[in-house]
């Protein structure tokens, strides 16, 4: 199946203070999915959610949630994650658990699977996996923190992959706006996780549709008939 853009508003950039509040209005203004940032401290310098957060948000919502966990041992948490309510789990490729054997838990627990590689890992690290999971994330910044720069040079990792699988899904994290969506976009990507360009505008409904209006614009050369 042809690639589409999507948007995927990414939690850890809301209001914490309301939520429940937030995840409802960016349903409503269009997204479609949730970017779950999940961070234990060790495979990346910061703590942030889990999953009693993510459990409790599964209640009331109907949003595709994409738990990306950056963490050490993905393994030892999927079931848990999946349990919890999570419909697709991103695992980095550099944890330390055997990708294979992760990507085997994921299905069997019956979610969809996507890989992620950091900036210092090359494309090629990738390329083994693409046929095994559901998508692939390209991160655009060093993982662990919001409000980074996006990295351009990342841009030619995202050709590449588009170039070996032309029908997956392909993410970029970390510095997504208005005018980096475009360059990411152009390169192959077609789901874009943004945190204060969306949550951090005065109108969720209105960045979401210029984000994807840019996007799409920028998408058209990738689609393909598979």
């Amino acid at each position: 199946m042809e690639p589409t853009i999507k948007i995927a508003p990414s939690l850890l950039a809301c209001d914490f203070s309301r939520l429940g509040e937030e995840v409802a209005a960016v349903e409503k203004a269009g997204a479609d999915m949730l970017h779950l940032d999940i961070m234990d401290g060790h495979f990346v310098p910061n703590l942030s959610f889990g999953i009693p957060v993510v459990k409790s948000l599964r209640r009331h919502t109907r949003l595709l949630f994409d738990a990306h966990l950056m963490i050490s041992h993905p393994l030892a948490y999927i079931e848990a994650f999946a349990v919890a309510g999570a419909d697709m789990i991103t695992f980095h490729l550099e944890a330390n658990d055997d990708p294979e054997k992760v990507i085997g838990e994921i299905r069997r627990q019956g979610c969809k699977a996507a890989l992620s590689i950091k900036p210092n890992t090359p494309a090629e690290a990738a390329l083994p996996y693409v046929e095994q999971v559901d998508m692939a994330l390209v991160m655009t910044v060093e993982p662990g923190f919001g409000g980074q720069r996006f990295m351009d040079e990342m841009l030619p990792k995202i050709e590449a992959i588009r170039k070996a699988a032309p029908g997956l899904d392909i993410q970029v994290d970390g510095g997504i706006d208005i005018s980096t969506a475009p360059l990411a976009c152009a390169a192959g990507a077609n789901i874009l996780v943004a945190g204060t360009s969306i949550f951090g505008q005065p109108g969720y409904s209105q960045a979401i549709k210029e984000l994807r209006d840019t996007a799409e614009a920028a998408f058209a050369p990738h689609h393909v008939e598979l």
